[in-house]
């Protein structure tokens, strides 16, 4: 694992711990030695973590929709910032770009961008691990969400298993390095429901 990409919020969020648990995620992944992947805003918890990894003498890598940039939300003192077209470009781009996947506490955006590249996973286009930064609690809701899934049969628990949860970038990059992706298929046949 050489590239963590991390989702979270353009916004700084509702308390100072989830900026703290930003900044502290970068420089986990820096002093790991790992390059931090991130969409290459300035703004938000974006910015916490991009600062905070370089600070820590790690690269960090932006991508960012030319559009965004028109705006002036672009980090400017990135190691490296590709302009892409479209955001569907650029959740390629830092998916390929990537070995592994955190989200931190953010919006919609958030949701949609880990929720894309686990199911990625779980379709067998990757194997590398999903896992989420349960800042405060803020993903206790999602875990409940999730397992509820689970039992009622829309998801395997192989793949519900694939969904990485901790309160500390240490530990859930600890997870990183030993994770193994599951080897039954997706699908749930009519017997497992």
């Amino acid at each position: 694992m050489k590239s963590i990409c991390v989702f979270c919020g353009s916004s700084h969020g509702a308390i100072e711990a989830y900026g703290q648990a930003a900044a502290a995620t970068g420089r986990a992944i820096a002093e790991q030695g790992y390059r931090l992947v991130y969409g290459g805003a300035k703004v938000g918890l974006m910015g916490t973590i991009a600062d905070a990894a370089l600070a820590a003498g790690g690269e960090v890598i932006g991508v960012l929709p030319k559009s965004l940039q028109e705006k002036e939300i672009g980090h400017q003192g990135l190691s490296e910032l590709h302009l892409v077209g479209s955001m569907h470009e650029r959740k390629a781009l830092m998916a390929d770009l990537s070995d592994g996947f955190v989200a931190l506490p953010g919006g919609v955006g958030t949701l949609e961008e880990i929720f894309e590249v686990w199911t990625w996973g779980q379709l067998g286009y990757h194997r590398k691990p999903c896992g989420f930064l349960n800042v405060e609690g803020y993903y206790d809701h999602l875990i409940a969400f999730l397992d509820h899934q689970t039992r009622e049969g829309f998801t395997k628990k192989a793949m519900r298993d694939m969904a990485m949860f901790s309160d500390t970038p240490e530990d859930l990059i600890g997870q990183f390095k030993s994770y193994t992706p599951p080897s039954s298929p997706k699908w749930i046949t009519k017997e497992e429901t």
